[in-house]
């Protein structure tokens, strides 16, 4: 396999397996283990499907697009500007998120080292300064960092996995509240949320159609398989009441693992676990943001060019992460709601049906 194919794998696994790991147990935890895969697999197909759509539309054209000129050229105008409403409130909701959930990770490991407590917004300045380096100066800088990112969450996961197995209860997993499932389908959906990132991929991977298909399909498959694992984890070391209450505080499906530890090292992994997720998502998503400002607003990716869309990309969600220190499961769920079954679902699928039956594109 090559190079970049693999690259290109572990980016969509990388932009899927985010800070929506984190909730998933929260969620789905009142309507059981066996509805969470029923319906993280229903997700997994029907996403798969209409990932494949918005290839097919990105394909159409020779030059780089992305889905504000997709939908300019294929449903007019009403159709450029309902996807640059949705899809920057898309993304602007998950940067946000992502924002808000790893702070909390840097002040902690501050207070670690130093004992002394930092203000919140110190938090953001690493994940600003350091990872945000890395979107300023693209997809291959991305793409390098993201494999490192995916090696530690895929080592720390294994730790979790080893430490947690054996205290998971089978009674635990044999609850069945089907009622409980459709709330859970908004942060669920955004778990896929991969598609942001296929117009750039086309372009990395040079417009190759095999090593597309096969970087959406094997990419997108690590996830499910982890979100399964996970779950079963997760529902299986704590009732079902332990996860109600969780959902009611707003807390994270790590920091209720932490606080039924004891053990040091495990709550260490942990920690760092939430991390890798957050960045590998944080990493994709502001990347697809980037170039979608880039795409769309017409600037060019020059040193003064990068910088205003560096501005761009993270000053609103900064700004939004700083009035409302609590805002991570709400942002992953409104861009759930409103965000995902749009822009990654609806509007691939209409401009999919528009291109081949008006403009008659293979």
């Amino acid at each position: 396999m090559k190079s970049k194919t693999l690259g290109a794998i572990l980016l969509v696994s990388g932009t899927t397996i985010g800070a929506g790991v984190l909730g998933l147990p929260i969620v789905t935890g009142a309507a059981g283990f066996f509805p969470a895969v029923c319906l993280l697999l229903a997700c997994w197909v029907f996403m798969l499907y209409t990932a494949f759509l918005l290839m097919e539309a990105v394909l159409w054209y020779p030059e780089h697009v992305n889905l504000v000129t997709l939908s300019k050229r294929n449903l007019g105008r009403v159709g450029e500007i309902a996807t640059w409403i949705v899809y920057l409130f898309l993304l602007y909701a998950l940067t946000t998120s992502y924002l808000a959930g790893c702070a909390p990770l840097f002040l902690d490991l501050y207070e670690l080292m130093t004992g002394a407590i930092a203000p919140l917004w110190a938090g953001y300045i690493p994940l600003l300064l350091i990872f945000g380096f890395f979107v300023y100066h693209g997809t291959a800088w991305v793409d390098h960092t993201n494999r490192f990112m995916m090696g530690g969450m895929l080592t720390t996961f294994l730790i979790i996995f080893v430490a947690l197995s054996q205290d998971v209860e089978m009674t635990n997993l044999t609850t069945m509240n089907w009622p409980k499932l459709p709330a859970a389908l908004s942060l669920v959906a955004t778990s896929f949320g991969y598609h942001i990132i296929i117009p750039s991929l086309a372009t990395y991977l040079d417009r190759d159609v095999k090593a597309l298909k096969k970087a959406i399909t094997i990419g997108s498959l690590l996830p499910i398989i982890g979100y399964i694992i996970w779950e079963w984890l997760n529902l299986g070391v704590a009732p079902s009441s332990t996860w109600i209450e969780a959902n009611t505080a707003g807390s994270t499906s790590s920091q209720v693992l932490i606080d039924i530890s004891n053990e040091p090292l495990l709550r260490l992994t942990l920690r760092l676990f939430s991390f890798f997720l957050i960045i590998t998502s944080f990493l994709g998503v502001s990347l697809s943001l980037f170039d979608f400002l880039a795409d769309g607003l017409k600037i060019p990716k020059t040193r003064i060019g990068r910088g205003t869309l560096y501005v761009l990309t993270f000053a609103p969600p900064l700004a939004v992460a700083l009035s409302n220190p609590r805002i991570f499961l709400t942002a992953l769920e409104y861009a759930g709601a409103y965000g995902v079954m749009i822009i990654l679902a609806i509007i691939p699928a209409l401009i999919a049906h528009f291109g081949r039956q008006h403009s008659h594109l293979s």
